[in-house]
């Protein structure tokens, strides 16, 4: 990226020196012309007109210190280092963009909400958490800022509708409390070299009777993990051992995302609908008709302690032991994230496309000369419980949220900020730094038509109508802080040996059932909040249509794989 480095003090010489109005537009081209480059939908002039607006709307905040949080990633990096200075120097307010881990952003989110105290003017948190902005109606909501109280800070070219993810952040009231503003999802990611390879091709049909592809089902991801561990690529110039399987096992809060972000809806746990499945979630959370919480044990109805549920965790750490580098089950996220591009792993079923801008670069092993990569991703196989019409992979929906314990004037400013950051002038350049898109429009432009074959699937995969199938964490949840500590914290028990499976997910699930308990009991969350079941017998419930689920006899069927190219003809 080229980093825009026109500092507030700079600004402010432009300012004494020129007055105001031309100061202001002087950095709006400088920006446009040294950053944004033509790399943009709108025209020059419609960018100006964009920036103008900007200008003007600004006026009462100038000189306003505002504060912005958002999670680590090149996209909010790309913000903070370069975006936030920019608009600074055209609004002149003066933006502090922090970044910071994940989980510290909702920990400094739920100190907010708990305390009233205003921390930051915005947040950029995981559109995971519109359960809980929904139910403690916390967060302004954005349908009627924008037609009330921040009508007059609202950029007339926002264009909501442009915005592929607002579903996520849309309640079942149907208003908007999360305005998207970097969105990546967990897709399959394989070494499409190594598919192709002869040798490779001949050797798997002869073992396992089928075509070496695209795995369809969890039987053939694992019979390819299998069939590419430990195999000799040296006719291929590879080095060193090779793996069939990248994960990682550490316990830690990212564990827990692991596993909430859609792994048991690949698995087949939770139940048909989208962008979640209803009654049951990909949590395993059942709700009722009014969308309260009703249980998470199969006793009351719910699906986190689900055989399901049993199976997606046992095969993730059977392939974590069997098939994958023996590091990789002390990695956390952050970690374990980088190791395919290093050259030695076949296949990863849960790899985020927040590392394709990462997993791209010309030296990697994993790159061709011409800039074309030798991987490619496509949609992630489901597991034997799985169902047509159910989530098959999550979507990371980071979304700016404005609270209502800030001032109406700082909302104001932040407000102008995020609109800044996601606005039709900056999306196809923030977009080309981090992959992370948020707008039809940059999808469909002609600068990632030209970049498609340099990204591995990704412009596909997000122009077909597959995407729908992948989202975040939906309403189901109440308190996505309270409830998402509970994940990893047990979860890493099974993973450790500790308990098995089965026994780690009753805890789980009776864990996330007291502070559904806690919720009902305070009322906080009035008529929205959990209403907990009365238990039954858990035979009563898994004889039900839907989730939660029976126990499969056999969960390990036939494999079944897909040519990568028929695969992309489908999406196109």
């Amino acid at each position: 990226m080229r980093n825009y480095l026109l500092t507030t003090a700079a600004a402010a010489v432009l300012l004494a020196a020129t007055g105001s109005a031309q100061a202001d537009m002087a950095a709006a081209e400088k920006f446009l012309a040294e950053e944004i480059n033509g790399v943009s939908v709108l025209s020059e002039d419609e960018q100006k007109k964009e920036m103008q607006w900007f200008i003007d709307a600004a006026k009462p905040f100038a000189g306003m210190e505002i504060k912005v949080v958002s999670e680590t990633i090149a996209t909010h990096e790309y913000e903070s280092k370069v975006l936030a200075p920019a608009f600074t120097a055209i609004t002149g307010i003066k933006v502090t963009h922090d970044l910071i881990g994940e989980g510290d952003v909702v920990e400094k989110l739920q100190t907010q909400m708990q305390s009233g105290e205003n921390i930051y003017d915005a947040y950029v948190n995981d559109s995971d958490l519109i359960g809980t902005h929904w139910r403690y109606q916390q967060v302004r909501n954005l349908t009627d800022w924008m037609d009330g109280e921040g009508k007059d800070v609202t950029l007339p070219t926002l264009d909501i509708e442009d915005f592929i993810g607002t579903s996520f952040t849309t309640a079942p009231d149907g208003k908007l409390y999360q305005l998207p503003d970097q969105q990546f999802a967990n897709l399959y990611w394989f070494r499409y070299d190594w598919f192709n390879d002869e040798k490779n091709k001949a050797d798997f049909k002869e073992k396992y009777g089928y075509d070496l592809g695209v795995p369809v089902n969890w039987s053939a991801y694992e019979d390819i993990a299998e069939f590419f561990t430990g195999r000799d690529l040296s006719h291929l110039g590879v080095e060193g051992k090779v793996y069939g399987n990248m994960d990682y096992g550490k316990k830690d809060p990212s564990l827990g995302w692991r596993y909430t972000d859609a792994w048991m809806s690949m698995a087949g746990m939770g139940d048909k609908g989208e962008p979640n499945g209803l009654p049951v979630d990909e949590w395993g959370i059942r709700v009722n008709e009014n969308s309260q919480p009703v249980g998470s044990c199969v006793a009351r109805g719910g699906a986190t302690n689900s055989p399901a549920a049993v199976y997606a965790v046992e095969k993730a750490i059977e392939w974590l032991q069997k098939y994958s580098p023996p590091e990789a089950a002390g990695m956390t996220f952050g970690e374990a994230g980088p190791i395919p591009a290093q050259g030695n792993v076949a296949q990863q079923m849960f790899w985020y496309t927040a590392f394709t801008a990462a997993t791209v670069k010309p030296d990697l092993p994993v790159m061709n000369e011409d800039g074309t990569p030798k991987w490619r991703m496509a949609p992630s196989p489901h597991g034997v419980y799985w169902e047509e019409g159910t989530k098959i992979g999550y979507q990371d929906a980071g979304s700016w949220t404005l609270m209502k314990s800030t001032p109406t004037d700082r909302a104001k400013a932040a407000w102008l900020y995020a609109q800044f950051v996601v606005s039709k002038t900056v999306d196809v350049k923030k977009s080309d730094v981090g992959l992370t898109f948020i707008r039809e429009s940059t999808i469909d432009s002609d600068h990632f038509s030209e970049r498609a074959d340099k990204l591995g699937g990704l412009i596909e995969f997000y122009r077909s109508p597959a995407r729908v199938q992948w989202s975040p964490t939906g309403t189901n949840v109440p308190d996505y802080p309270k409830l998402a500590q509970l994940w990893w914290q047990n979860i890493g028990d099974a993973m450790s040996g500790a308990k098995t499976a089965q026994e780690a997910l009753d805890s789980l699930c009776e864990a996330q059932e007291k502070v559904l308990a806690r919720l009902e009991r305070a009322g906080v969350q009035g008529d929205l909040g959990p209403k907990l079941n009365e238990e039954r017998d858990a035979e009563e419930w898994l004889k039900e249509a839907g989730a939660p689920k029976a126990k499969v006899e056999n969960e390990k069927p036939d494999g079944e794989t897909i040519a990568y190219d028929e695969l992309i003809k489908s999406w196109q």
